[in-house]
């Protein structure tokens, strides 16, 4: 089955609870699939920098773990490449513990004999996302003041896949 697209799921809503009554095992989220983002810090951190740049968002939103897993690749990548592994540390401040679910109708011919409408319509688990507050960080690196534009070229290639318009603050 195909990723719904992420503009689906980026609205921030208080995570809904299904409560039965009637049927206790029915007000459970069944099976929390695996989180694509594995590695949460990168790099040197063992060394003293005396930099550190954030990644704020700007509004509050959903993350996907995909779209942060994407955006770490990408920003790590370019920090490793362009300065080395030793000379910076790079960590995701976000961790993706919402789950999100969907409920996928049946289509096509005689969908209609085993197709429930919305009849029991929690959904099934279909991905993780983290949730952010406006003005929380989403990721920082920190590194000497040399390396200042690279930082912040990295954060700004980042900023790129995720699904909301992000700021750069350096401390």
């Amino acid at each position: 089955m195909a990723l719904r697209p992420g503009r689906t799921m980026r609205k921030l809503e208080r995570p809904y609870t299904r409560i039965s009554k009637r049927k206790p095992r029915m007000s459970y989220v069944v099976g929390v699939p695996h989180r694509k983002i594995r590695i949460f810090e990168m790099g040197n951190k063992k060394k003293e920098f005396n930099t550190t740049m954030r990644l704020v968002s700007k509004h509050s939103i959903q993350i996907r773990d995909n779209a942060l897993e994407s955006a770490r690749i990408v920003s790590n990548k370019f920090l490793e490449r362009n300065i080395g592994t030793e000379n910076y540390f790079f960590k995701i401040l976000v961790y993706p513990h919402h789950v999100l679910r969907e409920h996928s109708l049946a289509t096509g011919a005689g969908a209609d004999r085993f197709s429930s409408g919305m009849r029991k319509a929690f959904g099934k688990p279909s991905g993780l996302a983290a949730q952010v507050k406006k003005g929380q960080g989403i990721m920082w690196v920190k590194l000497d003041k040399k390396n200042l534009n690279v930082g912040r070229k990295a954060l700004k290639r980042a900023d790129l896949k995720l699904p909301t318009p992000c700021t750069i603050k350096v401390e």
